[in-house]
């Protein structure tokens, strides 16, 4: 199959996961692990999560939507404190990857689930990250953010959507996020899904896929 085109999701992709900031966020407030990921999977298309990445709520309206439904699974935690774990570190190779695929002529997408929070589409907490954000932003060709289409993974219609963007077919396309539910619907449209749980996992998968060796210049 020859793929000619690389879409990427950006958070526990291009950044580390924020699940990692919400077990440590979990620790501090003596929360069991995963209970913000437990919250958010909990009526997941009608949830103050979900409301947030469809930008149906304000960042206000989430803090107090998020605090009732964890109070409702037993325990204190106010949206607010769960916003401010969004912004994951930026993974230097998988930006280096981006220029590999640049180089060698691939069309770049980013599909992300994303709230209107903080600054910037990587939702940064400083100007800096910010700014750092935003030059990985320039290298696709397209980008889609769910707080912006009022779509949010895993609905096809944002795969779609890119394709239509970028001017291919799902079949001409390799996907890569750190979430299985959002791999699926890519594999169903005819994708070449990544689930990525590391960096030097998704360059190695991506290489194998398309026979390039990232380690070059």
């Amino acid at each position: 199959m020859a793929y000619t085109t690389v879409i990427f999701d950006f958070g526990g992709v291009i950044t580390s996961s924020p699940f990692e900031a919400f077990n440590r966020l979990e620790a501090e407030r003596g929360l069991p692990r995963d209970f913000v990921r437990r919250v958010n999977s909990t009526n997941p298309h009608d949830n103050a999560w979900a409301k947030f990445e469809r930008a149906e709520c304000t960042a206000v309206e989430f803090d107090a939507l998020f605090a009732a439904e964890a109070m409702a699974m037993g325990h204190s935690l106010d949206g607010a404190s769960v916003i401010s774990c969004l912004a994951g570190d930026i993974r230097p190779e998988m930006v280096a990857a981006l220029d590999r695929l640049k180089v060698q002529g691939f069309m770049l997408g980013c599909i992300t689930n994303n709230v209107r929070a903080g600054r910037g589409s990587a939702m940064a907490a400083d100007g800096e990250k910010a700014r750092a954000v935003e030059a990985i932003m320039a290298r696709f060709d397209h980008v889609v953010e769910s707080s912006k289409v009022g779509i949010r993974k895993p609905d096809p219609r944002i795969y779609t959507m890119m394709c239509d963007a970028l001017g291919v077919v799902p079949t001409d396309c390799v996907y890569l996020d750190d979430l299985g539910i959002n791999c699926k619907p890519a594999a169903t449209l005819g994708m070449a899904a990544i689930k990525v749980t590391s960096g030097e996992q998704a360059i190695m998968e991506l290489s194998n896929l398309l026979n390039m060796d990232f380690s070059r210049p």
